[in-house]
């Protein structure tokens, strides 16, 4: 009996700073035209609620500076932050922006992740 592995959906970039989160070039890309679109640097908070279809749910708010005790992960000059409350659920996870037929927005790909909802907001562990 041969057992083969399927490759992952995704590739999940490897994250700096020890806390397992990484931003992808697609986020900071997006992150780096918002900022010039507004005429000023954004961070893109992201956070864990509970709550949506599936037990949490993601948040996602453009800011203009991140509280004292939020975790920044950088790339490419921009960054994401995440309270310390939200970052066990989002352990390993990569934050990521994707335009397709169903919309454009930032996700997250969370390894963590048992299952989720069809709109990728919402999810269980």
């Amino acid at each position: 009996m041969s057992t083969e592995l399927a490759a992952p959906l995704f590739q999940i970039s490897p994250a700096a700073g020890g806390h397992g989160l990484s931003l992808s070039d697609s986020a900071a890309r997006r992150l780096a035209e918002l900022g010039t679109a507004e005429g000023h640097p954004v961070l893109l908070r992201v956070a864990v609620d509970g709550g949506g279809c599936s037990g949490f749910q993601y948040r996602f708010e453009l800011i203009e500076a991140a509280e004292v005790d939020d975790i920044r992960i950088p790339a490419d000059g921009q960054a994401a932050v995440v309270d310390p409350v939200s970052l066990p659920f989002l352990k390993g996870s990569e934050i990521a922006f994707v335009d397709d037929l169903a919309g454009a927005q930032f996700v997250v790909r969370n390894p963590n992740a048992a299952s989720s909802c069809g709109c990728g907001v919402s999810f269980s562990i």
